[in-house]
């Protein structure tokens, strides 16, 4: 193993690889650091979907999965695809707490309140879930199951929601129960920024039936000029003008999404709003809430990574990031630990500029590259690892414009930030975590239509030595479980057991 050098581990979110085409913002940007860096350093291309990192055959990969395949270095099964396997075995419809909660519901004439993301993006949720709740909920004669809809248009092609809440309806009408109650847009039911104001206005139409009343589901996408993910929030009515299905006394809710970060807000608030109706909370995967909610499936472990190694033989670290990514580069990448260890220091960039990010593709860029190129001069520090969000960000608006701005920032960004880890004697390790901005384009509905989701494309990984660094690229495919070894070799230090990935430099 070669000597030590200190290093910056960068992850630039968003950052896949496509040949060039009219759905490429990044083959459209002018960015020619990283296009020289690509061409002149060790570079290789790394699976970051699918069974690679630990999902669904096929499935996109997504920030969180990304990182915590980044740190753990190996893939692991994601809430996703446990909560598939349990569904395919037929254990979740045997699942105790499920069961007996319907069982309750059924004899005291309550109703079962399921809320989430109602799309195939499998980023956060699947809309295919539903149908086996609804199936459970018919068998055990719950009386009434009323749908919480959430519209996505960020990991989903825009202006699709009509149709995924056809698809519910289809559902519903296949089991023999379940109708919708609320719509509203993911912008105010998963916000991430912390405004409790978008929040609660989702939350008012769930536990209190006080929204925008319409009549039918469809109907409430018409209500936005800014597509689905801001769909106001909306409350189907009956024939006489009252809400279809607010929350009442001794009522059960179930949060349908597998992925906890986005929905945790609103299951915090419905949690402390409803606890004096004796409401019985449960979610389809484990959620990071405040107070814990009972999970139909836990996660799997992700610990003994990169996080883990480093704090063994005690290199300290600085984790850097915006707000929007800052638990990715914590968080999710020492293992969904959401203890720091004594050897880390933890920077979140903010801003007050309101985050318009088609009219600021920057971001706070200048404000991470400063704090990144001000760690990197550090003497104590041997690793710097930091997220440049702008790409994901920016790309999930679907506005190919703003996205490739975006790009062109990020670009300047990493060569002052190498031009740091230069005169610092630093390697940079550059690495996406998965694909987006390289199509911003799909096809939805027989049309074209601007897309800001995820993609199965493989991710860059670039490696710049140091000045005067030797490094030897192995041969062979890669993915992101690649990456912890691969730093952790860079640093002179072995992987630990549990990790599979193996050092490409």
């Amino acid at each position: 193993m070669s000597a030590p050098v200190p290093g910056i581990l960068l992850v630039l979110d968003g950052w896949g690889h496509a040949e060039p085409s009219d759905a490429n913002a990044l083959a459209a940007a002018d960015t020619p650091c990283l296009d020289r860096l690509r061409a002149e350093c060790p570079a290789v291309l790394a699976d970051a979907s699918g069974t690679a990192v630990g999902l669904l055959p096929g499935t996109v990969g997504n920030s969180e999965i990304g990182h915590m395949v980044i740190g753990a270095g190996r893939p692991l099964p994601y809430d996703s695809v446990l909560v598939q396997e349990q569904i395919d075995s037929g254990q979740l419809r045997s699942d105790p707490q499920l069961t007996d909660v319907c069982s309750r519901l059924a004899a005291a004439g309550k109703a079962l309140h399921l809320i989430g993301l109602i799309s195939d993006g499998m980023i956060h949720a699947s809309v295919h879930h539903l149908q086996e709740l609804l199936r459970v909920a018919a068998e055990s004669k719950v009386p009434e199951v009323f749908i919480h809809a959430i519209t996505d248009g960020r990991d989903v092609s825009d202006h699709t929601a009509a149709a995924y809440l056809g698809l519910v309806g289809t559902y519903a009408s296949e089991a023999g129960t379940g109708r919708i109650a609320t719509v509203v847009g993911r912008g105010y039911a998963m916000d991430k920024s912390g405004n409790l104001q978008l929040t609660e206005q989702a939350a008012d139409a769930i536990t209190d039936g006080r929204g925008e009343a319409i009549s039918e589901p469809q109907d409430a996408v018409e209500l936005t000029t800014r597509g689905d993910e801001w769909v106001p929030a909306c409350v189907i009515t009956g024939d006489e003008g009252l809400p279809a299905g607010p929350v009442r006394d001794g009522d059960a809710v179930l949060f349908t999404n597998f992925r906890s970060d986005r929905i945790q807000q609103l299951a915090d608030l419905l949690h402390d709003r409803l606890a004096p109706r004796r409401v019985t909370l449960l979610s389809l995967a484990q959620y990071d809430t405040r107070a814990a909610i009972p999970a139909l499936v836990q996660r799997a472990e992700a610990g003994d990574g990169l996080a883990t190694q480093l704090a063994a033989h005690g290199i300290r670290s600085v984790r850097i990031a915006e707000a929007e990514k800052f638990e990715h580069v914590t968080y999710y990448l020492n293992g969904r630990d959401a203890t720091a260890q004594p050897t880390e220091e933890h920077v979140k960039v903010t801003g007050d500029e309101p985050a318009d990010y088609r009219t600021r593709p920057a971001m706070n860029l200048a404000k991470v590259t400063e704090a990144v190129s001000a760690a990197a001069a550090r003497r104590d520090v041997p690793l710097v690892i930091a997220n440049l969000a702008n790409i994901d960000v920016v790309g999930h608006t679907g506005h190919f414009d703003a996205t490739r701005q975006a790009a062109e920032h990020t670009d300047r960004a990493v060569k002052e930030i190498c031009d740091a880890a230069r005169a610092a004697g630093r390697w940079v390790l550059l690495v996406g975590d998965h694909g987006n901005a390289e199509k911003m384009r799909t096809d939805a509905d027989g049309r074209s239509r601007p897309y800001g989701g995820h993609t199965t494309n493989p991710v860059p990984a670039v490696l710049v030595p140091a000045e005067n660094q030797t490094v030897h690229p192995a041969a062979g495919p890669a993915t992101l479980a690649d990456i912890a070894p691969s730093v952790l070799s860079l640093l002179a230090l072995p992987p630990t057991k549990v990790m599979t990935g193996r050092p490409l430099w």
